[in-house]
This record gives structure tokens, sequence and C-alpha cells, in this order.
């Protein structure tokens, strides 16, 4: 029975912890440190997708991907998925893209909760052995 509750609690554990990065997420600007949007992290069909849910500077609401290619181009920015098919691996989600919308290029993702800091997410997008990581913080109110 005690081998049976240490496992029961363990799965929770770990469900959790995957669980943690699902939630809106403030996107940092790499130059100027300022808050740009507010991105929505979801499970769809076992995999996490980001879209993003609102632009935070009310003069870019209207902007769209003009260098984007196939269905995303022209789109609004503002509801675009730009997170697509991440799948969880070892407390780290994965094997999906991201993509940017001031370039329109798509990128390999991978994404995971900063272990010393629980609302910070770390975004990376990576191309072979070239890659670029962001940091984005829980939105808690």
């Amino acid at each position: 029975m005690k081998l049976f509750i240490l496992y029961f609690g363990l799965l929770c554990g770990s469900l959790v912890n995957a669980q943690d990065v699902v939630g809106e997420w403030k996107t940092i600007d790499d130059d100027s440190g300022v808050a740009k949007s507010i991105v929505e992290i979801y499970k769809e069909e076992g995999k996490l997708y980001g879209k993003v849910k609102k632009i935070l500077r009310e003069d870019k609401r209207d902007v769209r991907c003009t260098k984007c290619k196939g269905q995303r181009k022209n789109q609004k920015v503002e509801g675009m998925v730009i997170l697509r098919n991440l799948t969880e691996e070892d407390g780290e989600y994965t094997g999906g893209t991201i993509t940017d919308p001031e370039n329109g290029k798509s990128y390999d993702a991978k994404i995971w909760i900063d272990e010393d800091q629980p609302n910070t997410l770390m975004v990376r997008g990576y191309v072979s052995f070239l890659y670029r990581t962001q940091e984005w913080k829980r939105v808690t109110d």
C-alpha cells in the first residue's frame, strides 16, 4: 500500500509539473525589456500550442504578419498561433515550432519552466545549433 501511495504521489507530482506551462505568459522584448504581448499556452489533443491573445501596445494591435508565408501571410498577429505541436518529454516541451511574426520565420522550439523561477518560462527557437532563448513571465493577475 505504501508503494502504491508513493507511486501515485510521484505520478500526480509529475502531471502537475507538466501542466505548469499551460496558461497566460507575457512576452518580453529582448532589447528593451518591455512586455510586448500575452501568449496563451493551451493543450489540444495531447500537444501544446500558443496563441497571441493580446498585443499590449494599442497602436500595434492591427499589425499583420506581412513576412509570413502560406496561410499566415498577412494574418493579424493578435490571435495568431505561434507555438505549435509541442510534446512533453522529461519536463520540457519539444518537437514543435515557433513562429516569429516580426520576421515571418518558423523555428524548431523547446520550452520549459525555469527551476529557480517557477513563473518564468524559457522559450527557445533554434535552427541546427544556433538558437535564441527568451524569458516569458507568467501572468498572475
